[in-house]
């Protein structure tokens, strides 16, 4: 009936008085409709919530990715030539293998070819070999050692190819005929028999392979620097009783 309040006509018996705001005028009541402005305004659609990404994808750190430059450099690297080592030329020297009594003598020759008998060198290897209790005529053991030993070829002839030849050579003679030591005169023999340098000159050694030996310098410097003579006969005295030995 939509009858919201209702008033009597006429004051009934017995009733209780009326309140005061009852009696106001109510304006009628009206179905709210809506009016053309509002059916015509636009309904707002409601858009979903946008997915919530999960904890651990947010936390996601991106590795940043090589640039163009640093490529380049990488491949640039990768590209270039590797550097080989150096070559080391091989040595050159002449050796001759001498016998003087219980002794040999590996000896460097100053001009590459056998000693002659006027030879200034050869001359002073005499007075060296007087000097020591020795024979001062020497017995030739073999042709010089020459290295390289091949102009041409692949062959290794580098220090450590020389040190085996000429250790080798020699052990060999010690073979066919022992010696009490063996006297190692100028840097080629010192370095590529001695396994030593200039810096064990005058001193006794003891190489494996070849038992005792004495470094000495070569026959040319002792020449050109007379002073060092005095060096050699101070170490010539101190081993002069291994070869001086008889057997008697």
């Amino acid at each position: 009936m939509q009858v919201v309040n209702w008033l009597p006509r006429t004051e009934l018996p017995f009733a209780a008085p009326s309140r005061p705001e009852l009696l106001e005028a109510l304006e009628p009541y009206e179905a709210l409709e809506a009016s053309g402005e509002e059916a015509a305004a636009p309904v707002a659609v409601a858009k979903p919530p946008a997915p919530v990404r999960p904890v651990a994808e947010r936390a996601k750190i991106e590795v940043p990715r090589p640039s163009t430059a640093a490529k380049a450099t990488v491949v640039a690297e990768e590209a270039a030539p590797v550097v080989k080592a150096p070559v080391v030329p091989p040595p050159r020297f002449a050796l001759q293998l001498l016998r003087a009594g219980r002794c040999l003598l590996l000896v460097e020759l100053p001009t590459g070819e056998r000693f002659q008998t006027r030879d200034p060198a050869y001359m002073l290897l005499k007075d060296m070999l007087r000097a020591a209790g020795l024979p001062d005529s020497p017995q030739i053991v073999g042709d010089p050692v020459r290295w390289p030993l091949l102009v041409r070829g692949n062959m290794d002839q580098g220090p450590e190819a020389a040190r085996d030849f000429v250790q080798g050579f020699v052990s060999a003679r010690l073979e066919d005929e022992p010696c009490v030591c063996l006297w190692l005169i100028g840097l080629p023999a010192v370095r590529f028999a001695g396994e030593a340098n200039a810096e064990s000159w005058y001193r006794e050694l003891q190489v494996e392979g070849l038992g005792s030996v004495w470094a000495l310098p070569g026959l040319e410097l002792l020449m050109e620097e007379p002073q060092r003579k005095a060096d050699v006969w101070q170490a010539m005295r101190r081993l002069m009783a291994r070869w001086k030995t008889t057997d008697e």
